[in-house]
């Protein structure tokens, strides 16, 4: 039962991460990865705010939902990228607000919820 609500909440995290990823990308464009943050700042709020939770809703939402939707290889392409593009501020700028945002939204799903 737990593997069917992964797969149950990866369906919906997967779509949901291309289509914020091509929306972001049609409104600022590709030179930064708008879309890859935003999943991953949010998928860490909402993984922060499931701390404590039942089993099911945990491999549901964290582990189905939340793993599908965020990408740590992703950001790390996308970073790898950007230094080869020698776009060094806008590497540095995704290494570093995605880590501190990351964070941030994890503690404050957490802190909401505590």
């Amino acid at each position: 039962m737990t593997a069917l609500l992964v797969v149950l909440g990866a369906a919906v995290g997967a779509p949901l991460r291309y289509l914020t990823d091509q929306a972001l990308r049609r409104r600022f464009g590709d030179r930064f990865p708008w879309g890859t943050l935003t999943v991953n700042v949010v998928g860490s709020g909402i993984l922060g705010a499931l701390t404590g939770t039942s089993t099911a809703v945990h491999a549901l939402l964290g582990i189905g939902f939340c793993g599908a939707l965020t990408t740590y290889s992703t950001f790390g392409y996308e970073t790898v990228r950007l230094i080869e593009d020698r776009a060094y501020l806008r590497a540095f700028l995704n290494v570093t607000v995605s880590v501190v945002a990351g964070v941030g939204a994890a503690a404050l799903g957490h802190a909401l919820v505590a």
